[in-house]
């Protein structure tokens, strides 16, 4: 299960983090834009976590 939990985290934080991103550029506002980078990022980072779990069994 924690596979889909995170898998679900990660596309929601890039989501987000590409909104801001496109808020960010809307508006030029470089910190928005590098908020909504970072987010992105992490989404990535937490939906390639899902993927290993989903992996080895959510045996991690």
């Amino acid at each position: 299960m924690g596979e889909l939990k995170d898998k679900a985290k990660g596309i929601g934080n890039e989501i987000a983090g590409n909104v801001k991103q496109m808020v960010g550029n809307a508006q030029d506002d470089p910190a928005l834009k590098a908020e909504g980078k970072a987010q992105e990022t992490k989404g990535e980072a937490q939906n390639l976590v899902g993927k290993v779990k989903g992996a080895f069994g959510d045996k991690i």
